[in-house]
Formats: C-alpha cells, sequence, structure tokens
C-alpha cells in the first residue's frame, strides 16, 4: 500500500468507491486495495471486469447484487469471519449509497467486524458542484418510490424544504419525477438535470423545473443514460411557503384520492367500499372523502 494508508487488515471489509463513468477517475488507493485482498464482491461482474482490466486487476470476483439470496451474505460474513479481507464493489460510485452493501456493511459491523470506506468518485457530490444551485446545505434523497402516498410526501416534504434536493433517477422515470416535481415545487423552481457525469456524453442542463420537464417530454435532452436532479430550495418566508406549500401538497392529494373513487364507483364499486378502500391506501379520513357532489351515501 502507498504511504500513508493503511495496510490490508484481516477480517476488513472494504466499500471501495468505483469511478461513476470516466476509468480514470479510480483514486491509487483503491486500486492498491482491489489487487491485495483475496476477493472481490461485485454487483455486475462484467461491469467491474473492465476496471479490473484496465488496471490489471487479478483478484477472484463474486457477484453480490440486490437481488442476490441470504446464502451469498451469508458466504461473505464467513469469509470475513475467516479473518479474510474482502472489497465491496458496485457498478459506479460508493457502495451502500443507493446502491447494495448496506445490509452487508450493517451485518458486518453489528458482529463487531472492521468496516472501512475507500473514498472516490461521487454523482452527488459531482451534481452538487456543477448544478452550482443546491447552496451550501442540501439533502440528499436517492431515488424516490415509484408511486403511492409515499412518493407523494417525499415530494411535498422537498417542495417545503429550504435546503436543496440532489435525486436520482432512472432514464425512462426522469420525465415523469420531474413533471411531479414541477407539479409539487412549482415550476419557476430552480433545477438542473444532470445526465452522464464524466462520461463521453455528460449533459448539465439548468433551468426552471417546467422547463426541463418539457425538455425531457421533448426530447430536448435525451432519456438515456444516468440521471442525478438537482432542486433549489425554497426562499423567502420559509414559515409562510412551508405552510402554502403543505397546503397546496394536502389539497392535491385530497384531489387524487376524489379523482380515484370516482374510477371506482364508475367501474362498478359501491361508493362507501370505494371510500374505505382509498382512505386504508392514502391515510386520508373517510370523512373528508365523502365531500362529493351527489354523494348520497354515508360511511
Amino acid at each position: 500500500m502507498a504511504d500513508g494508508s493503511r495496510s490490508i487488515g484481516t477480517g476488513t471489509l472494504f466499500l471501495v468507491a468505483t469511478p461513476i463513468g470516466n476509468l480514470g477517475d479510480v483514486t491509487v488507493r483503491a486500486i492498491e486495495t482491489l489487487k491485495a485482498v483475496p476477493l472481490i464482491a461485485a454487483e455486475d461482474t462484467r461491469v467491474t471486469r473492465r476496471l479490473l482490466t484496465r488496471y490489471e486487476i487479478a483478484t477472484r470476483v463474486v457477484s453480490y447484487h440486490a437481488r442476490s439470496g441470504p446464502a451469498r451474505e451469508a458466504h461473505l460474513l464467513e469469509h470475513l469471519r475467516g479473518g479474510a479481507a474482502l472489497a465491496l464493489v458496485t457498478d459506479a460510485g460508493t457502495p451502500a449509497v443507493s446502491d447494495p452493501g448496506m445490509e452487508l456493511a450493517a451485518a458486518w459491523a453489528a458482529e463487531g467486524g472492521r468496516v472501512e470506506a475507500i473514498p472516490g468518485a461521487s454523482a452527488v457530490l459531482a451534481a452538487v458542484a456543477v448544478s452550482g444551485l443546491a447552496g451550501p446545505r442540501w439533502a440528499f434523497e436517492g431515488f424516490l418510490p415509484r408511486s403511492g402516498r409515499e412518493r407523494r410526501d417525499r415530494l411535498a416534504r422537498i417542495a417545503a424544504d429550504e435546503r436543496g434536493t440532489v435525486l436520482f433517477e432512472a432514464p425512462g422515470r426522469a420525465a415523469a419525477t420531474l413533471r411531479d416535481l414541477a407539479a409539487a415545487c412549482g415550476t419557476g423552481r430552480p433545477g438542473a438535470v444532470c445526465r452522464e457525469l464524466t462520461k463521453v456524453h455528460e449533459q448539465v442542463v439548468r433551468g426552471a423545473l417546467g422547463d426541463l420537464a418539457a425538455a425531457l417530454a421533448d426530447g430536448s435532452i435525451p432519456p438515456r443514460g444516468e440521471f442525478v436532479l438537482v432542486v433549489g430550495g425554497v426562499e423567502g418566508d420559509s414559515t409562510a411557503v412551508i405552510d402554502a406549500a403543505a397546503a397546496a401538497a394536502a389539497g392535491a392529494r385530497l384531489a387524487t384520492a376524489l379523482a380515484e373513487i370516482d374510477s371506482l364507483v364508475a367501474g362498478g364499486l359501491r361508493r362507501s367500499e370505494a371510500v374505505r378502500r382509498v382512505a386504508d391506501e392514502t391515510g386520508i379520513p373517510r370523512r373528508a372523502l365523502y365531500i362529493v357532489p351527489g354523494a348520497a351515501e354515508s360511511p
């Protein structure tokens, strides 16, 4: 290992950050660690082997990803218990940050094992830096829930947050997420779309959320590659803005719930049953869902 770095410890789990696009962004310490450990657990062995080949690393590799069963985690823990070091890598960035690895690291730490980070390239920090609008205080939300009440609640919290917000999104869902962000935060809220950071086709587009959503919808921003979205924080009288955002979010939730009830009733369900279902799903009180023109039934 290079001067100033620790030697490879027995039974140590190394969380090794890998490049987020450009293979030249790997750190010297990461290369040395991957060469020194006896085993590398990788999210996608094909992706990892490109990095290993580039830097002539011959260490044995096994797969470990979000769909790996408990048997694979048990095997890796047994490897660590035997006193051998293990390096964990994902396809890009740092393991356990919106990527596999959190469970393994937590399990080994709970046993008193050593867990050590080998830091490196970060899509989150790169987006914060190039967007120019996250501010000195910002929150990382990772991937939003795909649908339902949890997604709406998270959007409402982002809308009311004085801090900037950084999110990851898949290319196929980026347009819908920007649309939802614009609806929750206001079309004029500043934002940035950071696509394919550090790669050949890197693109950073800054503008109002409404304009960014339109650019994704019409293809001006290609729906391809890895997306990091940055949303500016609330400005002005934060208390008034937060109250207004909360009220707007509550109104939007109620409107969506009422529309769902109407759809269920149109499909043949009794209104009382439709109200019960939607109330259970959304947490909105049933009495609020009966404020519907023409509703004759009572709970």
